[in-house]
């Protein structure tokens, strides 16, 4: 196991259920030195009130360590406490600080080189997620704006922005949650390259279904998954209600140009800025994997299995938390069905 966020923990427990003895038969390496991984990195706002749900890891319900109804406890306080929580209960076999440098074919096996050492292995499940690899688009004259410029995950609060007139650029939940926060202290422009989906009604069990089946069908045809905004769109919360009321969602298309004090558009248009905040995604942290030669022409990982949690080129490589598995229930689901798989591929009960 590579990573022990919630995919890697989901995958580990149903490990140990179907009998593997920790350390000897599996081993999870997290590169991380405590539990909660990106939790632990979270902007101070962002709440149990306002993050998407946390769905409970198998067999430990996340009320078992956090009140459900604590709202403001912030999320990267909570969710590592429960991730702790959950190693020690069921006694997982997480070694840390580890850095894997690579995965690599030795015939039947794979060799796992870290900075401990290398690892030998039948089977591998990765379970990397994304915050390793924040993803910020080139635009001409980026880097020559003199002001500062951020990604989601470098922020930490608004204050610090106060007086200051910040370009947010992005359309997706974090993108709106920043923006919310930042209009607050000061003035604010709001830039993407599309526009953004806002999603009336109710976002229901059938309507999740559809969004991971679109995202399923895409992995499986060896498509980079979309992200999930792309799909389910941006859920109109008494938030954005408000947002709209003090006039902060008047969305402009993406500047074509940055300059050293501010943005251009194509039209000519400029606006003048101190702070460019990139929420802009991040891309999925699999460098590790190079070796291995999985991209397709497609620029994807083709993916099959019950859940598309296994590598087309290397059946016994499953990649959980990605694609369709990339939420916290799916990545759940996808653990089970990853363990399950593998251990039927080498033949163990």
């Amino acid at each position: 196991m590579i990573g022990a966020g919630q995919a890697g923990l989901s995958a580990a427990y149903h490990l140990q259920r179907a009998g593997l003895a920790p350390l000897r038969g599996f081993v999870v390496l997290d590169a991380s030195p405590e539990p909660g991984g990106a939790w632990r990195e979270r902007w101070p706002s962002l709440t149990l009130s306002t993050v998407n749900r946390i769905h409970d890891l198998p067999g430990m319900a996340f009320s078992e360590v956090v009140d459900p109804e604590a709202s403001e406890v912030q999320a990267r306080t909570a969710v590592p406490a429960y991730f702790a929580a959950y190693e020690e209960r069921f006694a997982l076999p997480v070694q840390r600080p580890v850095q894997v440098a690579s995965v690599r074919a030795d015939g039947e096996r794979f060799r796992v080189t870290t900075d401990r050492g290398e690892v030998s292995a039948r089977g591998v499940i990765n379970a990397t997620g994304t915050w390793d690899k924040p993803h910020v688009p080139h635009y001409p004259g980026v880097e020559r704006f003199r002001g500062r410029q951020l990604h989601t995950r470098d922020y930490r609060t608004a204050a610090e922005f106060a007086g200051q007139h910040v370009i947010v650029v992005g359309a997706g939940i974090s993108a709106v949650q920043l923006l919310d926060e930042v209009s607050r202290v000061t003035s604010t422009t709001w830039v993407s390259r599309r526009p953004p989906d806002f999603r009336p009604g109710p976002f229901d069990e059938a309507a999740g279904r559809r969004a991971v089946a679109q995202v399923e069908e895409r992995v499986r045809r060896g498509l980079p998954p979309l992200s999930v905004v792309s799909v389910t769109g941006l859920p109109v919360t008494p938030r954005v209600e408000a947002m709209r009321r003090r006039g902060v969602l008047e969305r402009r298309p993406m500047f074509s140009e940055v300059l050293e004090d501010g943005v251009r558009w194509e039209d000519g248009t400029t606006q003048a800025a101190d702070v460019i905040l990139w929420c802009t995604g991040f891309r999925w942290s699999l460098d590790h994997l190079e070796p291995l030669d999985l991209l397709e022409p497609s620029g994807g990982i083709a993916m099959t299995g019950r859940l598309a949690t296994q590598v087309a080129k290397a059946p016994r490589l499953h990649l959980v938390g990605y694609g369709p598995s990339a939420s916290t229930i799916g990545a759940n689901r996808a653990g089970r069905a990853a363990v399950a798989e593998l251990l039927e591929l080498l033949g163990l009960p």
